[in-house]
């Protein structure tokens, strides 16, 4: 059997349509914050709401409509649809992948960029709201998240303060670690993902349904 291709605009494509419009959001920060609302317990999450806050709540001007309804087709028909693929456990969901050097400003970023997409992944979940019910999985592994990115910001910290030093050695060690907790975060932002999946389902299950009239 064939491998199926992704369907929808590219990465490449969600990336260009987002420095075009001068996104303050970036693509890496873009995919968690889908993903975590797409996993978000709460029913009827609006690709177009949080689409509005990757720009601070309100769309870019557009010249035509023909322009706003690209942009809607690359990043909700496209990067939305294709993330919604990892509400299936045979398709987890990975965290970016960049290279960067073993040096203190290469890992101070990839630091940073796995921070902000923690960031993202809560932010999409929570959406508005402050508080919401979780199910115990998701509960569980939204706390181990939160451990992680504090670890994260401790080391973007660190690694941005000339006085600490960072021996070579210092940074070979950060670096494993770093790609240990990327693996520990996809594993507990899947975990979430599918514990959200299944209480919504159980909620749309059990909803009460008002009677139609008949006439």
């Amino acid at each position: 059997m064939s491998k199926q291709r992704p369907t929808g605009a590219s990465d490449a494509e969600v990336i260009a349509m987002l420095k075009r419009y001068n996104c303050p959001t970036r693509f890496h920060e873009v995919r968690t914050r889908f993903l975590g609302n797409i996993a978000s317990p709460l029913l009827g999450p609006s690709p177009m709401e949080t689409v509005k806050q990757l720009w601070g709540g309100e769309l870019p001007q557009f010249d035509s409509l023909d322009a706003t309804n690209e942009l809607l087709n690359v990043l909700v028909a496209g990067l939305w649809n294709r993330l919604t693929e990892h509400q299936n456990s045979r398709h987890p969901f990975r965290l970016l992948r960049i290279e960067v050097k073993q040096t203190r400003d290469g890992l101070g970023h990839l630091a940073l960029v796995r921070r902000q997409e923690l960031d993202g992944f809560v932010e999409g979940l929570f959406g508005p709201h402050q508080h919401i019910d979780l199910p115990e999985r998701a509960h569980d592994a939204l706390g181990v998240i939160a451990e992680l990115r504090g670890m994260l910001a401790g080391i973007v910290h660190l690694l941005n303060d000339p006085s600490k030093p960072a021996e070579p050695d210092d940074i070979t060690a950060l670096f494993r670690n770093i790609q240990q907790m990327t693996i520990i975060a996809e594993t507990e932002m899947n975990k979430a993902n599918m514990s959200c999946k299944r209480a919504r389902r159980q909620a749309l299950e059990t909803m009460p349904v008002t009677k139609p009239a008949l006439h």
